[in-house]
C-alpha cells in the first residue's frame, strides 16, 4: 500500500520544521513530495547532531523520502521552473514570512489562475494578514505570545529556579499537523467543487486551539484550590515497589479525582482527615498526602499488582521511560513505532514510525533523505528540458548541486565536527 493519498503531487517550498512536517505527513499518507531547496540549503541540514556520514538526523526526520530539486529563485529561469512545477501540483506548502513567495511571482493569486485546483498552504507565526503579519516567528516566541509559556511558568511556579521555556517546538509541530488536516479537508472540498483554495495557518492560533484549558482563562473562571479540568498536569510522581519511577494521570488535590485514590486504596477515611478533607487542605498538606499514598504503593509486590488495582479505580499510570527504552519495548515492536532509512552514505537513521494503521495495507517505508539537488535532472527532464538546457542552467547557477554537503565537509575538515553556518537568506517562520 502506497497510502490513501497516492497520486497527489506536493511541492514543498518550506524548510526547518512546520512546513516540512506538514509535507512529510502528506508523504507518509502516500503523496509524492518534491522539496524545492534554495542554493544555500535548508538550514536544518546543518542541525546538530550530524552523524559520522555528515547527515543531520533533524533534516532526515522531516525530509526522508522527498525528492529534491535545488534552484535559485532569484533567476528568471528558476522562477519559470517553479511555475511549471506548481502548474502540475495538487498541493503547495510554504512557511516563509508572509509575502516572501510573492516577491518571486509565486503568490496564491498568480498560481491559482494558472492551476485552479491547487491547494496552497501557508504556515506563519500570526497569519498572512493583520497587524502582526510581518513579525518573525519561531516556536519559543509564539508559545510565549500565545499563553503556552505563561501556563507552564504558572504551573511550576516556585519549583523553577529560573524562567524556562519548553524543550520541544510545540507551535511548529502542531501547526504542521493542523496544516495537514486542513489539506485533507480542502482535498475533500475539491472533489465537490473542482476548485483549490488558500489555507492560512497561524502558529499562534494553533497553540491557542490545542490548549485544552483555554476555556478557563478566556472566561475568567474561578478555580480557587481546585485544579483545572481533571488535574492531569497535577499528576504526582511516585516510586514503584521495585524502584520504578512513574506518574499518575490525575491529581491528588481535585475533589473528583481524590475519590479515585481513596477507592484504589480502600481508604474512605482519608476524606475525613482534616489534612485531606478539602482541595485547599490537600494542597496545603500535599507532601503528607503523597507519603500516605507512596507507603500504600510500596505494599505491593510488583508494578503489575499495583497497576491492576489502580486500573480498577480508573487511575492510569505511566513509567518514566527514555525514547530508547520505549523503542525497545514489546509495544514498539508490535506497533512498528520506529523505522530505519538509509542516510545515503552507508549508514542508517532510526526515525519515529507512523501514528496510524490502515486496514487496507501497510504504508510504504520512506526512502533516504535526498541530497540537495539530487533529482534536478529527473525533474527538469520531466518538464521538457533537454540535457543541453540543463547544463546551461547548471553553468549559470539557475540549478544548484550539493552545496550542503560541501559546506558540511568543509566545516568537518576544519574543526573535526559539523556545525551550522550562518544563514543569510530571507528570514522565515519555522
Amino acid at each position: 500500500m502506497s497510502g490513501p493519498l497516492q497520486g497527489l503531487k506536493v511541492v514543498d517550498f518550506s524548510r526547518v520544521l512546520a512546513g516540512p512536517l506538514c509535507a512529510r505527513t502528506l508523504q507518509d499518507l502516500g503523496a509524492d513530495v518534491l522539496k524545492i531547496e534554495p542554493p544555500r540549503a535548508d538550514v536544518s541540514r546543518f542541525s546538530s547532531p550530524v552523524n559520522p556520514n555528515g547527515v543531520s538526523g533533524y533534516y532526515a526526520q522531516q525530509n526522508a523520502g522527498k525528492k529534491n530539486i535545488s534552484i535559485d529563485l532569484n533567476t528568471r529561469e528558476a522562477r519559470e521552473i517553479a511555475l511549471k512545477l506548481c502548474d502540475g501540483a495538487d498541493i503547495l506548502v510554504e512557511n516563509f514570512r508572509p509575502g516572501t513567495l510573492d516577491a518571486f511571482g509565486l503568490d496564491y493569486k498568480t498560481l491559482i489562475e494558472r492551476n485552479p485546483r491547487l491547494i496552497y498552504v501557508s504556515i506563519s507565526g500570526y497569519g498572512q494578514g493583520g497587524p502582526w503579519r510581518g513579525r518573525m516567528a519561531y516556536a519559543p516566541t509564539v508559545q510565549a505570545e500565545a499563553g503556552f509559556t505563561h501556563h507552564s511558568m504558572q504551573h511550576f511556579g516556585d519549583n523553577l529556579s529560573a524562567p524556562q521555556t519548553d524543550a520541544l517546538s510545540h507551535a511548529d509541530v502542531y501547526a504542521g499537523m493542523q496544516a495537514a488536516i486542513a489539506v485533507l479537508a480542502a482535498i475533500h472540498q475539491r472533489h465537490e467543487t473542482g476548485k483549490g483554495q488558500h489555507i492560512d495557518v497561524a502558529m499562534a492560533a494553533t497553540i491557542m486551539a490545542i490548549n485544552e484549558r483555554a476555556h478557563v482563562d478566556l472566561n475568567a473562571l474561578e478555580l480557587d484550590d481546585e485544579p483545572a479540568i481533571l488535574g492531569a498536569t497535577d499528576g504526582s510522581f511516585f516510586i514503584g515497589p521495585n524502584g520504578e519511577t512513574f506518574i499518575t494521570a490525575i491529581s491528588l488535590v481535585g475533589t473528583i479525582t481524590f475519590r479515585f485514590f481513596m477507592a484504589a486504596m480502600r481508604r474512605p477515611d482519608l476524606g475525613k482527615d482534616p489534612r485531606f478533607s478539602s482541595p485547599g487542605a490537600r494542597r496545603l498538606n500535599l507532601n503528607a498526602l503523597r507519603e500516605v499514598v507512596q507507603a500504600w504503593m510500596w505494599s505491593f509486590p510488583d508494578m503489575a499488582a499495583l497497576d491492576a488495582q489502580l486500573d480498577e479505580a480508573k487511575i492510569a499510570i505511566g513509567e518514566i521511560r527514555s525514547l530508547e527504552e520505549i523503542a525497545a519495548s514489546e509495544w514498539a515492536e508490535y506497533w512498528g513505532a520506529t523505522l530505519e532509512v538509509p542516510d545515503r552514505n552507508g549508514g542508517t537513521f532510526k526515525l519515529p514510525g507512523r501514528p496510524w494503521k490502515f486496514s487496507g495495507g501497510e504504508l510504504s517505508i520512506p526512502g533516504a533523505p535526498s541530497i540537495q539537488g539530487e533529482n534536478n535532472h529527473e525533474v527538469l527532464k520531466g518538464l521538457g528540458y533537454d540535457d543541453g538546457a540543463i547544463q546551461k542552467m547548471e553553468d549559470s547557477g539557475v540549478v544548484v548541486g550539493n552545496f550542503a554537503a560541501m559546506m558540511i565537509a568543509s566545516v568537518m575538515g576544519q574543526v573535526g565536527s559539523a556545525a551550522a553556518p550562518a544563514a543569510d537568506e530571507e528570514q522565515h517562520d519555522d
